[in-house]
Formats: structure tokens, C-alpha cells, sequence
């Protein structure tokens, strides 16, 4: 019977809608599980990712982009799944977008300041930010909103800093046995994928023809 230790453990994937959650989710497992698209709100369902590498194994949830609007019932229900997966975990990961700061990601950390889980904070699209200057203050502000495990500017698009943002997670993994086999990279089913990867070309086909459509 073999002692080697293993390390296993879930991590939520947070922040307003459209910051880059599935794209980072996605360069993390290396392959594409979770869709995309410029539309907000493309997330509907708690994806669960798993990157096993050796004795690790790190289980991701993409949540859906928390935000302040409630009125509709999707976005009540939506908020709802969110929440309830920060109290879940063992390490979060907070998506912010560059140097914006929007009363969405205020009421973000709101919530992961009530939790227990070590927060990263992943500061997305740095390579899109015109006044680099901007970008030195704005990480200062960010750190004295709250006492984050680690601050990383990273670009899920290109992958810059990606793997800083998964040596932390490997880092702050508690031992426990592996919940998947190594060879699962999410526990949604073949059907439900393909499902989503429809509904992503709907999005773009629709975001698109809305442009057109207010041109």
C-alpha cells in the first residue's frame, strides 16, 4: 500500500460577470470546459474543473458573476449559486478587471470578507491597460482592501501569470486523498458539455447580431 502523501482540495472562481472567470478556468486545466463570451452572464451552472498533476489535484468551480442587479430571477438564482460555492471551498480566486473597480466587486468582497477561505486575487487584463502608470496605485489599493493570500496581474487570454496563479493553489492544497480519478477533468457529463459548448456559439452568433443590429 503505497504512503506517498496526496493533496486535494476545492477552489471557487469568483467575481462580477465578464471579468475572465472561464478564460482563467480554462488556461489552468489547459483545455476548454467552461465557455466564453463577451456577453455577461455565460455562466449559468457550477462547472467543476479538476487538474491533477502528481500528488496534487486541484478541483475548480467556475461560478457564475455575482453583481448587484437582483430583480430578475435568473440573476437572483445565480448570485445564489455563487455565494453559496465561496462557503464551499478551501482557497478562492477573485477575478477583478485591470483598474476597474465597480460597486459589483465591492459587494464581491463583501461577501469573501464574511468567508473563511484564503483569497488570491487575480488581477486580470493587465495587458489591456493603457496608462500603465495606473496599475502600481490601483494594486496598492487593492491590497488594503483586505488581507489577500497573494496579488497576481495575470492575463487569462495569453496565459501570462497563469502559472503563478496555480503554483499558490498547488502550494496551499491540504493533504487529503484525490477525489477523482487522475485522467477526469470535470465531472459534467459528455452531454452537458456539448450542450455548452451550443449555447457559447449562440452567445457569440447573438452578440454579435446585436451589434449590427444598433449600428
Amino acid at each position: 500500500m503505497s504512503t506517498d502523501k496526496t493533496y486535494c482540495g476545492f477552489i471557487a472562481i469568483v467575481g462580477r460577470p465578464n471579468v475572465g472567470k472561464s478564460t482563467l478556468l480554462n488556461k489552468l486545466l489547459g483545455q476548454k470546459i467552461s465557455i466564453t463570451s463577451r456577453k455577461a452572464q455565460t455562466t449559468r451552472h457550477r462547472i467543476v474543473g479538476i487538474h491533477t498533476e502528481g500528488p496534487y489535484q486541484a478541483i475548480y468551480v467556475d461560478t457564475p458573476g455575482l453583481h448587484m442587479e437582483e430583480k430578475r430571477a435568473i440573476n437572483r438564482l445565480m448570485n445564489k449559486a455563487a455565494s453559496s460555492s465561496i462557503g464551499d471551498v478551501e482557497l478562492v480566486i477573485f477575478v477583478v478587471e485591470g483598474t476597474r473597480w465597480t460597486p459589483d466587486d465591492e459587494m464581491v468582497l463583501n461577501k469573501l470578507r464574511d468567508g473563511k477561505a484564503p483569497v488570491i486575487l487575480a488581477v486580470n487584463k493587465v495587458d489591456n491597460v493603457q496608462e500603465k502608470a495606473d496599475l502600481l496605485p490601483h494594486l496598492q489599493f487593492l491590497a488594503s482592501q483586505m488581507n489577500f493570500l497573494d496579488i497576481v496581474p495575470i492575463s487569462a487570454e495569453t496565459g501570462m501569470n497563469v502559472d503563478t496563479i496555480a503554483g499558490i493553489v498547488r502550494k496551499h492544497l491540504p493533504e487529503a486523498i484525490h477525489h477523482f480519478p487522475e485522467d477526469y477533468i470535470t465531472d459534467r457529463s459528455q452531454r452537458f458539455m456539448a450542450t455548452e459548448i451550443i449555447r457559447e456559439k449562440l452567445m457569440r452568433f447573438l452578440g454579435r447580431a446585436a451589434v449590427f443590429r444598433y449600428r
